[in-house]
């Protein structure tokens, strides 16, 4: 499966397995997950706070952008990377896939961020109030993430007896993680100034 196509937005790929899950793992899910969540984390205490968000860079951007009119190139790789890690860790906590989270690129787990080269410029004073704009943005993205939680727990039950994920509950997770990376290139890692969509 994969995502619909936003026009200058982060967009989030991710093959999902439907079929032939291995349901032990599915069962003890949480337990198996605690590692790679624990690395995860450690990008977030290893920067003081607000420089940070999920291991996404956010200060050393705004700063660039403000000063220089330039989204440092290297930072860029590395905030896409780090939405890559994220999203590898989200399809296989909320079961979305039996394969577990690699800590290097994975072809089936993909985020694009728009071309922000090229002579293409982003805006120097929208960084600083993108956050504010993002409010009602957070505020449907917390009830999008109830919803897929409260499936996750029935898909839970379902794959670990059954073998199978429901391909319905699928589609709202995966459009859950996809709006979250929405918000997160234009409100954190500040790739687009396009305002996201509501939808998922």
């Amino acid at each position: 499966m994969n995502s619909v196509e936003f026009s200058n937005q982060v967009e989030t790929s991710i093959e999902i397995q439907l079929t032939n899950r291995d349901r032990k793992s599915v069962f003890f899910r949480g337990v198996l997950a605690l590692p790679i969540i624990i690395f995860i984390s450690s990008f977030t205490q290893s920067v003081h706070v607000g420089v940070s968000f999920g291991g996404i860079l956010f200060a050393p951007v705004l700063l660039a952008l403000l000063v220089r009119g330039i989204y440092p190139s290297y930072v860029l790789k590395f905030n896409q990377a780090m939405l890559e890690l994220n999203a590898r860790i989200a399809a296989y906590v909320l079961l979305l896939t039996d394969e577990y989270p690699s800590i290097e690129a994975n072809a089936n787990i993909k985020v694009e961020l728009p071309k922000i080269d090229g002579g293409k410029k982003l805006s120097r004073i929208l960084p600083l109030v993108k956050w504010i704009f993002a409010i009602p943005l957070y505020v449907v993205g917390i009830m999008y993430c109830v919803v897929a939680l409260v499936l996750t727990f029935f898909a839970w039950i379902i794959t670990s007896a059954t073998g199978s994920y429901p391909e319905n509950i699928a589609n709202f997770v995966l459009g859950t993680i996809e709006f979250w990376n929405r918000v997160y290139g234009y409100a954190i890692a500040l790739v687009t100034d396009d305002y996201p969509s509501f939808t998922l």
